[in-house]
């Protein structure tokens, strides 16, 4: 291959872009290098070129073998977790959490801990506690539910009401008016002779 057939771009001084040559390198080294260089570019756009190839007929397989992106991902999900799971690091760590475990539930404190927080559980200033919490939330939800009863009461009447009427009139003109002339027809529609616009 020669490299005025790649478009490279030796100059006299054998330097591509017109640069100096580097220290300790003649110009017959530099054309070398460049002919090298224009060689293995060109293998690295073949071998692209073969690789995108290659996963294309790969994707092709797949997909006639009915293996979606999907199940693809959900397959590399469930390997890559199972090869972690058997990795000596999550293995040991598993392990020093398992004995970190085992010695602080086995702990006075956290013991102690546990018996105390069971005789507030079954304490009467807590029971009375959780029944006002409970009934809160119910008055709280109803009021939510009157509140949302009453906007759309609200908002039922508005739409009744002459006023919004008329605005309706007026964007059902307005929109009839630029369809209309979208489709060829007269600015003239039914409810024109009273609209503002």
């Amino acid at each position: 291959m020669d490299d005025y057939e790649h478009g490279s771009s030796l100059t006299s001084t054998g330097v591509a872009g017109g640069g100096t040559l580097p220290p300790g390198l003649t110009e017959e080294e530099a054309e070398e290098i460049q002919v090298e260089l224009t060689k293995v570019e060109d293998e690295i756009q073949t071998l692209r070129q073969v690789l995108m190839a290659k996963e294309r007929n790969a994707t092709e397989l797949k997909r006639r073998l009915g293996i979606g992106p999907l199940s693809e991902i959900k397959q590399n999900f469930t390997k890559g977790w199972h090869e972690v799971q058997c990795s000596n690091a999550y293995m040991r760590t598993s392990q020093t959490l398992g004995d970190l475990n085992h010695r602080v539930t086995s702990s006075n404190l956290y013991l102690t801990a546990s018996a105390t927080f069971e005789d507030i559980g079954r304490s009467d200033a807590y029971k009375r506690t959780q029944e006002t919490l409970s009934q809160a939330g119910h008055v709280t939800s109803a009021a939510f539910s009157s509140v949302g009863s009453a906007i759309r009461n609200r908002f039922g009447e508005m739409r009744n009401s002459p006023s919004f009427k008329s605005f309706e009139d007026k964007v059902e003109n307005m929109k009839y008016k630029v369809m209309g002339r979208s489709n060829g027809e007269s600015d003239h529609s039914p409810t024109s002779n009273n609209a503002p616009f």
